[in-house]
């Protein structure tokens, strides 16, 4: 097994209130009409009351073109994902050199050399370090690159990992696009950071943070288009089919009774839920087809309400704010996510 040291997040500073972004986003998108009546509907409907962007909310109708957004992710990237790591790596009580093999998730923005890359002399990394940056994720990120890490490290159980994930939703937007997909993505999506510092079973001994136990992935067929990008000349067109919800209700119970079975579980033994923060109908979808008691998904609720979806690392927000509930120790979690693919992400986790 491998046990997580620490989690920890970082957000840009400019935080608005849902109905200023309301208001700026209208003109970016020039939804006006009965388009601008259906942004104020998606906006509310979304039951976001906050969320941080990565440049002050004036800026977005001046961010001329894709170079310009991608220019500013780098910058912001690497600036939060530098906070997140230094955070995460003092709450684990270890040195930056510790680090053996550093992982990075995110999907709205391209660097090469990549946003880990920069961030080694940074944080003071060792030149030795192990990188292993995923890109297309999206929202499933966050529990597929803790996932990975815990395969990494079970071949490695003296090593240290980090993973970092960091997303600008908010640069992706389109101007002039006033497309149902985009008006959805401007109403729901956020920007942040967040680091996990991870341990091999034999490094895992010094820290008591829970225990991963086992993963499962699964990509469901016939769903490719439901989610994703549409690479264009303006950027990143963000693909967002109404039937994510339909899919959920569709494969997730069986994913999750088939997970927790393997090892003798069942969903009444199941302590803690930590979900992505989808959506309001997404997140309803998930509580309806597992069956989950009122409250299972509050920390999911709080988070997607403070600071919105912010794609692959939302999930590992609400992970940090579980962990800061303190859990049962012993009990078994489920960490999970869904996103581009389409493909669920799921985590079992003993607290």
């Amino acid at each position: 097994m491998t046990t997580i040291a620490a989690v920890r997040g970082a957000l840009p500073a400019h935080r608005y209130p849902q109905a200023e972004i309301t208001e700026e986003f209208a003109r970016v998108c020039g939804a006006d009409g009965t388009k601008r009546g259906l942004l104020e509907r998606l906006h509310r409907s979304a039951l976001v009351g906050h969320r941080h962007l990565s440049l002050p909310l004036a800026e977005y109708a001046r961010l001329d073109g894709f170079k310009a957004a991608n220019d500013r992710y780098i910058e912001t990237a690497c600036d939060l994902g530098a906070e997140a790591a230094e955070k995460a790596l003092a709450a684990a009580g270890l040195a930056p050199a510790d680090v053996d093999v550093i992982m990075l998730v995110s999907v709205t923005g391209i660097a090469a050399p990549s946003v880990d890359a920069r961030l080694v002399e940074r944080l003071g990394l060792r030149p030795d370090v192990k990188r292993v940056p995923m890109f297309g994720l999206g929202c499933v990120g966050g529990a597929a690159g803790l996932a990975r890490m815990h395969d990494h490290l079970r071949g490695w159980p003296d090593g240290v990992g980090l993973l970092l994930s960091v997303e600008l939703c908010s640069l992706t937007l389109q101007r002039d696009d006033d497309s149902v997909a985009n008006l959805v993505a401007s109403a729901l999506f956020g920007d942040g950071a967040a680091a996990v510092v991870m341990c091999g079973e034999r490094r895992g001994a010094d820290h008591d943070g829970p225990e991963v136990v086992a993963t499962r992935a699964h990509l469901y067929p016939d769903t490719r288009e439901v989610m994703g990008w549409d690479v264009s000349g303006d950027g990143f067109r963000i693909v967002l089919d109404p039937r994510v919800p339909e899919v959920v209700r569709t494969y997730l119970a069986d994913d999750v009774d088939g997970f927790l079975g393997d090892h003798g579980l069942a969903r009444r033994d199941v302590s803690a839920w930590v979900c992505h923060p989808g959506g309001p109908k997404v997140l309803e979808a998930v509580a309806e087809t597992l069956g989950l008691p009122d409250g299972a998904l509050d920390v999911t609720w709080r988070s997607l309400a403070d600071q919105g979806n912010l794609s692959s690392a939302s999930v590992l927000h609400v992970l940090r704010d579980t962990l800061a509930r303190g859990p049962e120790p012993g009990a078994p979690g489920v960490l999970m996510a869904l996103g581009p693919g389409f493909c669920s992400e799921l985590v079992l986790l003993r607290w």
